[in-house]
């Protein structure tokens, strides 16, 4: 019985432990690269959407109307842009504070029965009020 205890420590300490991180931070780096940060951030300024942004050549009113089109798509794309890169680094702040959280109650977690054993014994009963 003693070496079953100690087998699940060690390994609820060691390798679930490893186990437990590398799960972590292939959910931290695969919600990274669904968001795709660095892309939206090198792209920040690039149109949106827009099949023909190259240059227009014509009269001087199809330049300008072609010259506005280029900039509101750009500022279309670097709006709905800078809205998926804030949702993308709340979306991994939340993802990193569960992890802190997850992690602590993971140390935790096998004193809590011996815990629970300790307040037993004390007569310790929570009152629901």
């Amino acid at each position: 019985m003693d070496m079953i205890i100690v087998w699940a420590l060690s390994w609820w300490y060691g390798a679930g432990w490893k186990a437990q991180l590398k799960r972590f931070l292939e959910r931290l780096d695969s919600s990274y690269d669904y968001f795709s940060i660095g892309l939206l951030l090198r792209s920040l300024f690039a149109p949106f959407r827009q099949i023909s942004a190259g240059k227009v050549r014509g009269p001087i009113n199809i330049q300008i109307r072609a010259f506005a089109d280029r900039l509101i798509s750009r500022f279309i794309g670097a709006f709905v842009r800078l809205i998926l890169i804030v949702v993308g680094a709340a979306w991994l702040g939340i993802l990193a504070i569960g992890g802190v959280i997850y992690a602590l109650l993971w140390l935790v977690v096998p004193v809590l029965p011996l815990v629970g054993f300790i307040f037993m014994t004390a007569g310790w009963v929570p009152t629901w009020e």
